[in-house]
């Protein structure tokens, strides 16, 4: 019996993606000759996965920082247990009083000339967020000589639900391979806290709102139609639908030809 444990173990597939991803971590590094990674943790799965996988990477040379910004009460708390779990090194950088300013002067200005979009004001303010986090990345994993690691899923990238240049900016994506279901069984695997698994998956935007209702389809679809297996019509047509508009979030920004 403990034969077949021990045996069963060394063919847990999720054990050996973690250490090929722990792996690939550790060359990117190497090769970018930096010293080590850092991670935007947000409460969420994704983040949670890779603040286990880099702290396996470099124990020591390792970062989390979470970025309160009009976040969402829970947020912060499991972002904090999240980093305690792993013994991962952390520090916070609010952004709230960033923000504020920041995008009441951008609309200030824009009432002034009477251009302001209402309609677009929920949306500006949310990618403004994401951005400011990014910035705020960058600013630390320059102090640090040290990568920014996103975490973004293969079904977020497949759909393109990251903001542009907000949590799409990084300098690798361990988890775009990954789907959501996926990331889960990771999760599981790396003692991440039960509370983070079983979160409804959200970006935090507003109080109240979850990946899933802004999509308009689940998760569970996304992966299925990534893995080619047939879901309903209404689901196919938004997913595709989402890919085609957010193309241009997985490519340079194109150039004129010489």
């Amino acid at each position: 019996m403990i034969r077949y444990h021990m045996c069963e173990r060394m063919n847990n597939p999720v054990e050996q993606k973690v250490k090929e991803l722990v792996s690939w971590l550790q060359k990117q590094v190497k090769e970018a000759n930096v010293k080590g990674l850092l991670v935007g943790v947000s409460g969420g799965i994704d983040s949670a996965v890779v603040a286990n996988l880099i702290k396996r990477a470099f124990p020591d040379n390792s970062l989390g920082v979470i970025m309160p910004c009009k976040s969402q009460s829970d947020d912060q708390t499991h972002a904090q247990s999240v980093v305690e779990a792993c013994e991962l090194s952390v520090m916070t950088v609010d952004l709230t009083e960033t923000h504020n300013i920041m995008f009441s002067n951008i609309k200030q200005q824009l009432e002034h000339t009477e251009s302001f979009n209402e309609e677009k004001e929920k949306l500006a303010d949310a990618n403004l967020r994401a951005r400011l986090r990014m910035s705020t990345l960058y600013t630390v994993a320059t102090n640090h000589n040290y990568l920014v690691v996103g975490t973004d899923n293969a079904a977020e990238w497949y759909t393109g639900y990251f903001t542009k240049f907000g949590d799409g900016g990084v300098d690798l994506v361990p988890l775009v391979h990954l789907t959501k279901g996926e990331v889960k069984e990771m999760a599981e695997y790396l003692g991440v806290p039960n509370e983070v698994i079983h979160k409804q998956p959200s970006a935090g935007l507003w109080e109240g709102q979850t990946d899933e209702n802004e999509m308009g389809t689940s998760y569970a679809n996304i992966d299925r139609h990534l893995k080619g297996e047939e879901i309903p019509e209404e689901d196919r047509k938004i997913i595709e639908e989402m890919h085609k508009r957010s193309a241009h979030k997985r490519q340079l920004p194109p150039a004129p030809p010489k």
